[in-house]
């Protein structure tokens, strides 16, 4: 049914379907949860060890649908519904990084309490009080996470904690709220929020009965304004902003690395000037198998102010020479590149070989490491902060790894493969000794 619901939307067909229906059934249909809402707004099951969870972290786009979920869930509780808990929850926080927003956005907001239940199940708002109460007794408190003093002696078998990333006094009001968790055989909380690097997320996250769900905007674009996906989502895109308003994606900064978030984002563009001259940098990697490194493969240009832009990242894992062999010519192709850069210190003699055998007419310059990886980036980290590199679009996993490598590489042990990639690239054009190009090539 959400399927057909979702078809008739997008075709225009939607007002036409409502309007041939009974009312009560519109009504029924708007308000039932367990048909129109998606997998990732429903409550998360227990972990496979067997441990059920306590936080629930939803970390959502803009318009993703997060507040729905949350409103759905306290619905779920207040009223008993076995989707959400095992029995009616009595008494349920609501918290908010104000009082307006507590108001505006989880109870009286177009997608918060009062809009997702049917007439008959709706619950009496005391606006002075700040207080839900639902026909059957159950009553949810609204709280601003501005004053954590006021979570102090009130007691809740549930709570839901919206926009946490942006609570101003986050640790104090999350952590009084946990010690008022205690009616109830199984306390549980759900937090809704657009996430941030904050030191609270990251705690949440790290907790083992933390369950996160995260949903990006454009699971929801059904029911946004196509003019807000043509033009903040059409800008935004694969930008850190876009990554983490959009995606739902936790983007944070290594202190310790070259690269910063900020600074790649100052030169970014939509489409490079005419460049000078363009070639192609190849990392490959030793091996095919399962696990292995990534073949690096990142393209860049020259324009005439001696700037480099860089185009491409078609890095890939997993491929035989072969397959990225036919990558590398294809992207020489198809950028219309002067030449080829390929690192031999492990494997490049063969990369050589199998390009030749794809198309023996690709110009290829075999480059080898005498320093480590970090002594080769500095000098290019040093041009970024001289605005002498710019990005012209987005290329997220490139920039993580950018934004992640340090002296002692990657946090997490990987081989930089699409930095190298990127190192190699930038070296040859603006810190090489190759004469550029005379040609001009508009991208």
């Amino acid at each position: 049914m959400l399927a057909l619901l979702s078809a008739c939307s997008r075709s225009g067909r939607l007002d036409r379907l409502v309007a041939g229906l009974d009312p009560a059934v519109v009504e029924w249909l708007l308000h039932c949860w367990s048909l129109v809402g998606r997998p990732t707004q429903k409550p998360p099951p227990a972990a496979a060890d067997g441990r059920d969870w306590t936080t629930w972290l939803l970390l959502g786009g803009r318009g993703a649908g997060k507040t729905r979920a949350g409103a759905e869930w306290v619905r779920g509780l207040a009223l008993g519904d076995p989707a959400a808990t095992d029995r009616p929850a009595g008494r349920i926080a609501l918290v908010a990084d104000s009082l307006s927003d507590m108001r505006e956005v989880m109870v009286e907001g177009v997608s918060g309490l009062m809009a997702v239940h049917p007439r008959h199940q709706r619950p009496r708002w005391e606006p002075t009080r700040r207080r839900l109460e639902w026909p059957n007794g159950a009553i949810a408190q609204g709280f601003s996470a501005d004053d954590p003093e006021s979570l102090r002696g009130p007691q809740f078998d549930a709570a839901w904690c919206d926009e946490l990333a942006k609570w101003r006094y986050a640790e104090a009001a999350f952590d009084m709220l946990q010690f008022g968790l205690r009616l109830g055989e199984r306390p549980r909380q759900m937090v809704t929020t657009t996430p941030r690097p904050t030191a609270l997320i990251r705690r949440l996250l790290a907790d083992p009965l933390c369950a996160v769900t995260r949903i990006a905007t454009a699971e929801n674009a059904v029911h946004l304004a196509p003019s807000f996906l043509r033009t903040v989502v059409g800008r935004y895109a694969g930008t850190r902003l876009g990554r983490q308003e959009l995606d739902g994606e936790l983007i944070d900064d290594r202190p310790d690395a070259l690269w910063s978030r900020a600074l790649i984002e100052t030169g970014r563009e939509a489409a490079a000037p005419p460049l000078v001259r363009i070639v192609v940098a190849v990392d490959p990697p030793a091996s095919s198998r399962k696990g292995a490194d990534a073949c690096g493969l990142v393209a860049a240009g020259l324009d005439r102010e001696g700037v480099v832009h860089v185009l491409a990242d078609e890095s890939a894992q997993g491929l035989t020479p072969a397959g990225w062999g036919a990558r590398v010519v294809a992207l020489h192709h198809r950028l219309d590149a002067d030449r080829v850069v390929v690192e031999v210190n492990q494997g490049g003699e063969m990369v050589r070989t199998i390009l030749a055998g794809i198309d023996p007419a690709v110009p290829v310059t075999e480059v080898r490491a005498s320093r480590g990886k970090w002594l080769r980036a500095e000098p290019v980290a040093a041009l970024y902060e001289r605005g002498r590199v710019r990005h012209a679009g987005t290329f997220p996993a490139l920039e993580d790894e950018m934004c992640d490598f340090a002296s002692d590489g990657l946090s997490g042990g990987r081989s930089p493969d699409r930095l190298d990639a990127l190192v190699w690239a930038v070296t040859a054009l603006a810190l090489g000794k190759d004469e550029p190009s005379p040609r001009v090539r508009r991208m």
